[in-house]
């Protein structure tokens, strides 16, 4: 059967494509939707579906654009109420995609709409199953988002419907289908999935502890329940965007697709609202950056990041980048939801220095020089790793503030004397440290490496021992 996984890793993010007999289906689209179209003119094909298995939180769809530039037909699942138009499929209803079948399963569990899609072939055997949000690889889809949108649907009460859709709709298919779920490790929509991408149903009824016949829908409720962090703020923000739709993506990058000089980008700075948002990599930009811009670096995790730390989906960006990325971080902007870019800086950052504009810089230090000042002086360090990592292995005496935290702790970081910031590889210190300059903090160095190179060191460590274990 030909289903292509399409695979971003930056967002933990799969789309799929299925083609047969010159027609093609898109499931789950990410925003730039382009690559779909081209993936299906190689093959001749024309998308004649976009099918979505829920209205996803953790990036915006490319549906309406797919559907606009392609006239595919877009397919929700059962109870799905999109502000456009849409075919809003029955369970168990039929769709064909040349010789092939997709058929729809409603599994209301992470959110009420979700759907699973089941894939036959042209022989009427069932390969796989497309499952969203509903099966992960060593998962399945937390059951606590739908609240921040419909308040009704409690985190328990999905978690029940998850638990019958697993057990009534999913565990009774072949074990020998693929399950092809729509996020990997590094998402925030699970809490425990693995790196792996597709794997059999069999060896996930085996291994998922979620799949578990032998938990009961109290203790499934539980044990989904038990562990899940806060979700991120932009989630429910983008949700809505995918129910009422959006501007398509042309009209975004066209709008921020606007090279400023270095004098032109101070003065649209200093006349807007708008964040200057710096994408270069965290050694870049602490040997240089314009004062009060923010980093969030295009080589990491960067649009879950930009979620996290930028509390107003609507805020008007203006854009640092290496020449030549601005459209990449543009797009990356759009996957989740941040339409705002009005321009970025033409030449890059050196083209700020040639003009002759204040330069800032954040001062690093490495592992070595850590551990010296650590055994001599004793400084205050604070480990801004989330607290799972923190409980793993931590610096004895370090505080732990996660990244996305530092908003509402910011008092806990002092003004009066100097203290040091690290993460686990420098990434996410950095974002930690732009953040505090711009809000007049100067008195603290960044760890280069982060916990990674102080483990190598003898700075004395610590592990968390759970209350439970100890005597």
């Amino acid at each position: 059967m030909k289903v292509e996984q399409i695979y971003t890793g930056c967002i933990a993010h799969a789309a799929y494509y299925l083609e047969n007999n010159g027609e093609a289906a898109i499931f789950d689209p990410l925003r730039e939707v382009q690559p779909y179209i081209d993936r299906a003119a190689k093959d001749n094909a024309t998308i004649k579906y976009v099918f979505l298995t829920h209205f996803h939180a953790d990036f915006v769809s490319g549906h309406l654009d797919l559907a606009k530039k392609t006239g595919a037909k877009i397919v929700y699942g059962p109870t799905a109420k999109p502000a456009y138009e849409a075919i809003i499929a029955e369970d168990n209803q039929v769709f064909k995609i040349g010789n092939y079948a997709v058929k729809i399963i409603h599994t209301p569990g992470h959110t009420m709409e979700s759907t699973t899609y089941l894939l036959i072939d042209e022989q009427g055997k069932e390969h796989g199953i497309i499952s969203g949000d509903t099966l992960f690889i060593g998962d399945v889809g937390r059951p606590d988002l739908a609240q921040h949108v419909v308040a009704d649907l409690t985190e328990e009460k999905l978690a029940g419907y998850l638990y019958d859709s697993l057990r009534n709709k999913i565990m009774p298919l072949s074990d020998d289908l693929i399950v092809y779920p729509n996020h990997g490790a590094g998402s925030a929509c699970g809490k425990n999935m693995s790196k792996e991408t597709t794997d059999t149903l069999g060896h996930q009824k085996e291994v998922n502890y979620a799949l578990n016949p032998a938990l009961n829908k109290e203790e499934f409720i539980k044990a989904i329940l038990t562990g899940l962090t806060p979700p991120p703020g932009y989630f429910p923000k983008n949700v809505l965007m995918n129910i009422q739709g959006y501007e398509s993506l042309d009209t975004v990058l066209e709008r921020g697709h606007k090279a400023l000089t270095a004098e032109n980008f101070e003065m649209v700075a200093n006349e807007t609202n708008a964040l200057v948002l710096d994408t270069r990599n965290a050694t870049d930009f602490a040997n240089g950056f314009i004062p009060n811009s923010i980093n969030i670096g295009l080589d990491g995790s960067f649009a879950q990041w930009v979620g996290e730390m930028i509390p107003d989906i609507k805020q008007e960006i203006l854009l640092v980048s290496n020449p030549g990325y601005e459209d990449e971080a543009m797009i990356r902007l759009s996957r989740v939801g941040y339409d705002g870019s009005i321009g970025y800086l033409e030449g890059g950052f050196d083209a700020w220095k040639k003009a002759g504009k204040e330069v800032d810089t954040v001062k690093r230090i490495t592992a070595e020089q850590f551990a010296t000042i650590h055994e001599n002086e004793k400084p205050l360090t604070i480990d801004i790793r989330k607290k799972s990592e923190f409980q793993s292995q931590h610096i004895t005496d370090a505080v732990n503030i996660p990244l996305n935290e530092i908003n509402n702790h910011l008092a806990e970081f002092p003004k009066d004397k100097p203290f040091i910031l690290h993460c686990a590889g420098g990434y996410r210190s950095m974002i930690a440290a732009s953040m505090l300059k711009q809000r007049g903090w100067d008195n603290f160095s960044d760890v280069i490496g982060g916990f990674t190179e102080i483990a190598k060191t003898n700075v004395p460590k610590s592990e968390y021992v759970c209350p439970s274990t100890m005597l």
